[in-house]
């Protein structure tokens, strides 16, 4: 039982939120890949190669959360550069050999007989370079006047390389960043010119799209994807009413089949491992997990989904209030925003209230980059979470002190041990990993 105190240390929330999404992960993963069963010959490949992903995902959280959080600011020094130069790889690689990968998209790399995604390491990059550049010169009055101006610049460098191959995971990182610097009280005037300035630049990009035929935006040289995001937003907009007779299910295919797997669905589902649907969705295990989640469990297992999201984020919230310092606070603010604003884009697809996209569920969708990316923020959050915890207990033992002594009972106090946790993990000697300014 100490044993498993030990191991489990930090946040039990988190812990809690964390284990559900992987059990319900196994179940719906090993339900949802029938598609992938079936051109492997192997019902249990699928599934065999998602639980390894899941374990190895465990021994993530594990180590991350027992590194002690200022660490975490030396990532971004050398994992933004090598991510921005992985991502302007497959950017030069697609325009010099004209090949764009799985569905027109390059966005995957193979070292070693494995595929990994370059974006992701971009994200958790720039997540915590903007954690750091917020956390430096806070005061009374908001962030450093420079703050702005650096996470302008490798947001712009870092969303600019993604795009042309993931315009959603570009959109969604920006949005992440954008919230990040609003909590870190970045000059609102600066955020509203960026707001108006984009959204100007995203009508004039989709009335270009609408205004040229698809033969010119196939032969622009970055706009391979171009004519997928109009037919994604024609498609999205679109609202006529289709006779039953005339509806193209197999050209309408991801979107019909998860809009009727929650149709056919009830308050309680129809149990899992009974969906129907998951045999049509051409990845019912990744984007469309949700729509089979909801087939499967119901309305109840759905709201149950979205309710572990946001008691992530609520919680995160909470262990952010808790911190001294500003890095860790900004730190799992930004983690949080990640993975649940992700998460609600793939439940909107899902349910039909955005266009299509590729973004998994995380912690919940198959894969491989993904899951151990997700699983090393669950980690530093759980970091951050040890680090509060030791916090109230040095409080707690504090006040205690201050207590007997304002009382007079000096000569009954006992010396209070240091808890052992707060003895394991030394403080970094580096100035740099010393640098966050205290909460103000």
């Amino acid at each position: 039982m100490d044993f498993l105190k030990y191991v489990f240390r930090g946040d039990k929330v988190i812990w809690i939120i964390f284990l559900l999404l992987c059990v319900l992960s196994v179940f719906e993963v090993f339900s949802a890949a029938s598609t992938l069963a079936y051109s492997d010959g192997d019902y249990w490949a699928p599934m065999t190669r998602h639980s390894i992903f899941l374990l190895v995902g465990v021994l993530v959280v594990l180590l991350f959360h027992n590194i002690n959080y200022k660490y975490f600011q030396a990532i971004p020094v050398f994992l933004l550069p090598f991510s921005i130069l992985l991502l302007a790889y497959l950017t030069i690689d697609g325009m010099i050999t004209g090949y764009h990968g799985v569905k027109g998209a390059s966005r995957w790399l193979e070292v070693g007989g494995m595929s990994f995604q370059p974006s992701e390491l971009a994200k958790m990059a720039l997540v915590i370079a903007t954690a750091y550049i917020l956390s430096r010169g806070q005061n009374e009055r908001g962030a450093h006047p420079e703050a702005f101006k650096r996470i302008l610049i490798i947001t712009g460098v870092t969303v600019v390389l993604i795009m042309p191959e993931n315009y959603s995971t570009a959109a969604l990182l920006f949005c992440t960043i954008l919230l990040m610097m609003f909590v870190g009280r970045i000059q609102m005037r600066k955020l509203l010119l960026l707001v108006g300035s984009l959204g100007a630049a995203v009508i004039l990009f989709v009335a270009f799209l609408e205004a040229m035929p698809d033969d010119t935006l196939n032969s622009i040289k970055f706009g391979h994807r171009f004519t997928t995001v109009k037919s994604r937003i024609n498609d999205f907009a679109r609202h006529e009413q289709v006779p039953p007779a005339k509806f193209d299910i197999d050209g309408d295919g991801q979107v019909a089949h998860a809009r009727i797997a929650i149709a056919t669905s009830n308050i309680v589902g129809k149990g899992p491992g009974n969906s129907v649907e998951r045999d049509f969705l051409a990845h019912a295990y990744s984007d469309f997990i949700f729509s089979i989640i909801i087939e499967e469990l119901g309305l109840v297992g759905g709201i149950g989904v979205v309710f572990l999201y946001i008691c992530l984020l609520i919680r995160v919230g909470k262990i952010a209030k808790k911190c001294d310092r500003t890095f860790p606070a900004f730190l799992v603010l930004g983690i949080a925003l990640q993975l649940v604003i992700q998460a609600l884009f793939n439940m909107m697809v899902a349910v039909g209230l955005a266009p299509v996209t590729g973004q998994p569920l995380p912690l919940v969708s198959m894969g491989g980059t993904s899951i151990l990316i997700n699983c090393a923020y669950v980690g530093m959050i759980l970091s951050v979470s040890r680090y509060t915890a030791q916090l109230d207990e040095q409080r707690a033992h504090d006040a205690r002190i201050e207590m007997e002594v304002s009382t007079g009972h000096e000569e009954e106090m006992v010396a209070v041990p240091i808890p052992v946790d707060m003895q394991a993990v030394p403080e970094p000697k580096s100035k740099a990993l010393n640098s966050d300014t205290e909460m103000v």
